[in-house]
């Protein structure tokens, strides 16, 4: 196909306007996205702060808790972060590849 210059020039100002429009419509969409996402973060904090439900939202003001980690005579009297919370509260990773991949071995199919 043969193509004069001026008709390769018209193209190209067309392809080139096309480009413009396109960006300007996908940085609009963008940013009416965005806003969108601000809105709905700002009315999910709002019904979070107003809501009936959850008397304490934060775990420290809960006095149940106060009263598990108690110095005196609660529970967990070490405090947060002390032995006895360690043990219970937390978790501990145990390697059983060793175990599953001689359950391959003799046969066994997983589904995961």
């Amino acid at each position: 196909m043969k193509m004069k210059r001026r008709s390769f020039l018209k193209a190209c100002g067309v392809m080139t306007g096309y480009a413009v429009l396109s960006m300007n419509i996908a940085t609009e969409a963008m940013a009416s996205v965005m806003s969108f996402v601000g809105l709905r973060q700002k009315s999910v904090y709002a019904a979070d702060a107003n809501s009936k439900i959850y008397k304490y939202r934060k775990s420290q003001n809960n006095p149940m808790i106060a009263k598990i980690y108690n110095k005196k005579n609660g529970f967990l009297h070490d405090g947060p972060c002390g032995h006895k919370s360690h043990e219970l509260l937390h978790t501990h990773y145990i390697d059983r590849s060793a175990k599953l991949s001689a359950l391959k071995a003799k046969g066994y199919k997983f589904n995961f």
